[in-house]
């Protein structure tokens, strides 16, 4: 037996962010690691390093984050990866300077009349969403992880920063609804956690409802991390560059990640 997090992820945008190249941003068909890693550094309260006010601030946030990476494993249940949705984005990030003569822009006012237009440096971009994503979370606790599931579970419940599915635009549309089990493997642990059941839930008051037939079709799958306890056979294994290195480089180590269908679980 063991004790792990569980959590659902479900909005109408998620962004769960792939190898960039270029202009394309584009997003994965299942949550990153670094992605839910971020979600639970944001309930916790630890800031990104490249927010620190010094070198020495730096240091310490990202040992915050490294640890988070390292004392926890990962396995999501995707139930449903939503429809893909390409956005056609435009952003400016003008010229501020350096040393002395550098300019902080309060407002956006600020940026688009302290400035000639051609310092504003516009940047086209072509972003990928996925658009009615749902999934579940379980996360389990290494030797020297940082917090206690416990912890991690009330973070999530009163978080200190807005959460979001992987981009700020993201937000979740139901509740994280964390809580903490016992089970002998993360299949099981994510048995309970699933979109018919919210839909019985928000509509238990209707008698003789039944799943509908796009739902009573899906077939889920799991993914996990090599040291999870379970009794499935992968189907696949693939090497995920989503395990955050360095912030300030903006680097992400490669992890393993094992593939299967679950069959008995909607």
């Amino acid at each position: 037996m063991r004790d792990y997090l569980v959590f659902q992820l479900y909005g109408p945008l998620a962004a769960w962010g792939d190898i960039a190249v270029g202009e394309t941003r584009p997003s994965a068909l299942m949550p990153t690691k670094s992605a839910i890693l971020g979600l639970l550094a944001a309930a916790l309260g630890i800031r990104r390093p490249d927010t620190a006010h010094d070198e020495a601030d730096r240091v310490v946030l990202e040992a915050a984050h490294a640890a988070l990476d390292d004392g926890y494993g990962l396995a999501v249940k995707v139930e449903c990866p939503g429809l893909p949705l390409s956005d056609y984005h435009t952003a400016q990030v003008p010229s501020s300077g350096k040393g002395k003569n550098r300019m902080v822009f309060p407002t956006r006012r600020d940026e688009l009349t302290r400035l000639p237009r051609h310092d504003l440096n516009t940047i086209l971009s072509r972003r990928e969403y996925r658009q009615d994503a749902y999934c579940a979370v379980a996360l389990w606790a290494r030797a020297g992880a940082p917090h206690a599931l416990n912890v991690l579970r009330d973070a999530l419940h009163a978080p200190v920063f807005p959460l979001y599915l992987g981009r700020k635009s993201c937000p979740p549309a139901l509740p994280l609804a964390p809580r903490v089990i016992s089970a002998p493997d993360v299949e099981t642990a994510v048995a309970g956690v699933s979109l018919a059941a919210v839909i019985v839930g928000l509509e238990g008051s209707w008698k003789g409802w039944q799943p509908h037939a796009w739902l009573r079709e899906v077939r889920p799958v799991l993914l996990w991390d090599t040291d999870a306890e379970t009794g499935l056979t992968p189907e696949e294994s693939h090497a995920r560059r989503d395990q955050p290195a360095s912030r300030r480089r903006w680097q992400f180590a490669v992890r393993t990640e094992h593939h299967a269908h679950l069959r008995g679980q909607r």
